[in-house]
């Protein structure tokens, strides 16, 4: 059976995702986006009438499904693996696109919102980070590490592979992943064999 062709929505939702994970979200234009999607400018507005935040919103939730099912599916086999397949997703992120590209829901959250309002992308990163945060954190708790490690550990694995990941840009080097790696599953085992 084939996989359906994606509409142009998941298109332009897509193409903005990966132009936030090369350019930043103040960067990104709702024209390029289009343009990028191969898609008309009239669709881009018609499925995004809120604008650039509505879609900006819509890209960081797509890429935090993304990584979250691969992280559930890998989490299976214990927070080893999926911290494992965490790593290899954004190892496989920076590397096919030359360094150029990192994660989407970073670069939403860390460009400067209005003064007198908290933009929907930001709130969905806040979201998503939560959501990366549980999945590692249950998987650290039902494999030993007590409640209070676990929320820390997983907020700690998931800030460092965020900091590698714009470390791996600057350096145009996978290394920052390895060395992350290394010292953050021995975290984990420490963790759950306690």
């Amino acid at each position: 059976m084939t996989k359906p062709s994606p509409t142009a929505r998941e298109r332009i939702v897509a193409g903005a995702a990966d132009m936030i994970s090369r350019r930043g979200l103040n960067a990104t234009s709702i024209r390029e986006t289009a343009k990028h999607a191969r898609a008309p400018l009239g669709s881009t507005y018609h499925y995004f009438p809120e604008g650039k935040q509505q879609l900006a919103t819509e890209a960081v939730r797509l890429t935090g499904a993304w990584a979250a099912r691969g992280l559930r599916k890998e989490l299976e086999a214990g927070p080893v693996a999926g911290l494992r397949a965490f790593l290899d997703l954004w190892r496989g992120v920076v590397v096919d696109s030359d360094f150029r590209a990192g994660c989407p829901v970073l670069a939403v959250a860390i460009e400067e919102p209005p003064a007198d309002e908290t933009p929907t992308a930001l709130e969905a990163a806040a979201g998503v980070f939560e959501e990366w945060e549980g999945l590692l954190a249950g998987s650290l708790r039902e494999h030993g590490a007590e409640p209070e490690q676990a929320a820390e550990l997983a907020t700690l694995i998931v800030a460092a592979v965020e900091g590698t990941v714009a470390m791996c840009r600057a350096k145009r080097s996978t290394q920052p992943l390895d060395r992350t790696a290394a010292q953050l599953q021995a975290l984990i085992i420490g963790a759950i064999r306690d």
